[in-house]
């Protein structure tokens, strides 16, 4: 995976000192199967892994999407933003992407 990277692009990633948005979305469908956080450390192990890494906000830690569950997330690619503060990560994903078990964490629509 490392050998894709467009180095000028990850440069261009504005983690304003914190975190941003990472959306991920399958890369055969088009669904979007979840939102997560990263920072710079966990992109570093997303790239370096080719699966998701994510800073997890309520347990202050880094997590990797499937360690515990087995339903791993294998990054197939990663896009930026316009304005370089949010990502869009299109995944092979394994099982369901939501801890509730659904594929997808958008599962309760309101309209």
């Amino acid at each position: 995976m490392n050998d894709s990277i467009n180095t000028q692009n990850l440069k261009s990633v504005n983690f304003k000192g914190g975190l941003i948005p990472a959306v991920i979305q399958d890369y055969k469908n088009g669904e979007v199967l979840m939102l997560a956080y990263m920072n710079e450390e966990s992109l570093k192990r997303t790239l370096q892994s080719g699966t998701t890494w994510f800073w997890s906000r309520s347990r202050s830690e880094y997590w990797n999407k499937g360690e515990t569950s087995k339903h791993y997330q294998y990054v197939k690619s990663i896009s930026l933003d316009c304005d370089g503060d949010t990502l869009l990560i299109k995944v092979d994903q394994v099982g369901a992407a939501c801890h509730t078990g659904n594929r997808s964490c958008f599962y309760r629509d309101i309209l």
